[in-house]
């Protein structure tokens, strides 16, 4: 059986890392969402999928009794800059368990707005927190930023993002613990969807965090001014239940 770190790498590719030969694809214009389907059959699920990510979270037609919590552990600053999104990296050791199963903290990345929404609004910034099992099951937690006071642990990503495209690399002398980018409470609204990039891949768990985090203004507009607006519009629900525990 693969580890969950050989599993990573092939996350990685999928979510947040450049692909090396992937097909080209970006958040406007002829490679946007609107054609990610055609760009390449490898992203025909873009299109024809019907169990897709974003959504608007905004209501829910199901409560749940599974739970989620979180062993996350500060770990070297390791970053990366694809070209859609600023990345971190992290070392083994972290974990998100929901509804009893252990999944692996592989890297966080954000979009400025959010991708998902409440009631048609966007945040200014969301960070997903990327999770695979030892089969390559992936669990996401989403974090909405709203504008307040800054955030200790954001400071450090923001003041080491790469500003144009540059490999995964570490930050001397700087840790960084997820602890301080997510909620104490873990209530969260849970769904199946997919990746919010290509290949888009379906089958994801998704969790959102009801509770929001602050970040400055001045750290919104940074990490924007790097990332631009990377955010996929919103995907019909279809017959997916949303859930709130």
């Amino acid at each position: 059986m693969q580890s969950v770190f050989a599993v990573a790498s092939a996350v990685a590719l999928a979510w947040g890392a450049a692909a090396g030969h992937a097909p080209h694809w970006s958040y406007e214009g002829a490679e946007g969402p609107g054609h990610w389907g055609a760009i390449s059959p490898d992203f025909a699920t873009c299109g024809t999928g019907t169990a897709q990510s974003p959504i608007d979270i905004g209501g829910f037609d199901a409560h749940g009794a599974t739970t989620i919590s979180t062993d996350y552990h500060a770990g070297p600053l390791t970053l990366l800059n694809n070209g859609h999104t600023v990345q971190a990296n992290f070392a083994p050791g972290s974990k998100l368990t929901s509804g009893g199963h252990d999944f692996t903290l592989i890297q966080v990345h954000f979009h400025t707005p959010s991708e998902h929404i409440v009631s048609g609004k966007h945040y200014p910034l969301v960070a997903h927190f990327v999770h695979a099992d030892s089969h390559g099951a992936l669990a996401v937690l989403g974090v909405f930023f709203e504008e307040g006071p800054a955030n200790p642990e954001l400071a450090k990503l923001v003041a080491a993002a790469p500003a144009h495209p540059e490999a995964a690399h570490a930050i001397d002398g700087v840790t960084l613990d997820p602890n301080g980018l997510v909620p104490a409470s873990h209530s969260v609204y849970r769904y199946s969807g997919s990746l919010t990039t290509p290949p888009c891949t379906e089958g994801v768990n998704w969790h959102v965090a009801m509770e929001h985090m602050t970040a400055s203004s001045e750290q919104i507009a940074a990490l924007h001014a790097i990332m631009g607006d990377n955010a996929r519009p919103v995907q019909a629900l279809n017959d997916r239940h949303l859930v709130s525990n």
